[in-house]
């Protein structure tokens, strides 16, 4: 199942309800991942550019957009952005096809 890096930031707006009431929000985003045949591999907060990232499994890119989609409408969001990682085996069978590509070879 593909593996996805989404990076976050909060609203301020966000940020001062976390300060107000604060949530695991592990427990909001597994069951949203579960849902659609996916799971959460991590959560992680951080200073810098980004609040925080998340690991994620999806059953496919449509599943994973679809989270997305449902994580940007909530408006808790500034910024969301969506890395879709490939494993070292999929990076060498990409490499390999570029290869086969640049010598005008087929599959």
């Amino acid at each position: 199942m593909p593996l996805y890096l989404i990076r976050f930031s909060y609203t301020p707006e966000e940020w001062a309800q976390m300060i107000k009431e604060p949530e695991d929000r592990r427990k909001t985003i597994g069951p949203l991942l579960e849902a659609i045949g996916g799971k959460l591999h991590g959560l992680w907060y951080a200073f810098g550019e980004n609040d925080g990232f998340v690991l994620a499994e999806a059953p496919d890119n449509t599943a994973a957009a679809g989270t997305v989609l449902a994580l940007i409408g909530s408006d808790k969001f500034r910024s969301l952005s969506t890395t879709v990682l490939l494993t070292v085996e999929e990076a060498l069978e990409a490499l390999g096809g570029a290869q086969r590509a640049a010598l005008g070879r087929p599959r």
